[in-house]
């Protein structure tokens, strides 16, 4: 992940991602058909010095969908939430958005903080929210589960959508003690591995979205971003990211 909270996760860099990678040697490297529904994902820090994402230029280079950071624990929100909501969906970019968890506050507070802002993601061109948790918050499993549990339940009962889990391998299998309690949810992994699929844990069967690099150039964004490709397994994307509500 390029970078998500407040803080710079530079540990969970796997040997090999410093480089920088295109979209098309990515999905070379991997293995993946050029076919498959790619995005960047981005939050304040691909705004250098204030800059503007170009979604135009976005959507022309052929990503299809884009996950936007829209808050972090209680008191956080994207500066450039708005914009990039207006105009990514103004250049036919589908917008998914997520909230950076802080397990050590309230997970309904935190759940309807993020609910009210993105507005339901019902309309067009949305897909369904996401649990970006990558960290405790000193939580011990047993604990970080449960606030998961309460956390995604709020989320899904004021959206109507059933909410998407952001993670990585590592942290899966030892902050959440790689439980099996969550393989109803899609799940967005972020393993840069460099093989043909990501290290599933927790009993998923399948991976719904894959953060293949932390390093990758897409035209219209300054800097580096992350690169997500959509794996198809809750059907078509033009479905999925069209969902009317109490669908998902």
């Amino acid at each position: 992940m390029h970078q998500r909270g407040t803080t710079f996760r530079g540990f969970r860099r796997f040997a090999g991602t410093a480089l920088i990678l295109t979209t098309s040697s990515i999905l070379s490297a991997t293995g993946i058909a050029a076919a498959e529904p790619t995005g960047p994902d981005v939050s304040s820090w691909q705004h250098i010095n204030g800059t503007m994402i170009n979604w135009n230029a976005v959507r022309a280079a052929g990503h299809q969908f884009a996950m936007l950071k829209a808050t972090e624990g209680l008191n956080y929100v994207n500066p450039y939430f708005v914009p990039d909501s207006v105009l990514m969906r103004a250049a036919g970019v589908a917008r998914g958005t997520y909230h950076y968890a802080h397990p050590e506050l309230s997970p309904e507070l935190q759940g309807a903080f993020y609910a009210t802002l993105v507005l339901g993601q019902n309309g067009p061109l949305d897909m369904p929210p996401v649990l970006d948790l990558e960290t405790s918050g000193g939580l011990a499993p047993g604990a970080l589960i449960d606030w998961t549990h309460r956390y995604l339940n709020t989320v899904q009962a004021l959206t109507g959508r059933t909410p998407i889990i952001y993670t990585y391998p590592r942290f899966w299998r030892t902050a959440m003690a790689d439980t099996h309690d969550f393989a109803q949810y899609p799940l967005w992994i972020a393993d840069y591995n460099g093989n043909d699929g990501p290290d599933v844990p927790g009993g998923w069967n399948t991976w719904s979205f894959w953060q293949t690099t932390d390093s990758g150039h897409v035209p219209g964004i300054n800097g580096g971003t992350d690169i997500n490709v959509y794996s198809g397994a809750q059907g078509p994307f033009a479905n999925y990211a069209n969902m009317g509500f109490g669908s998902a």
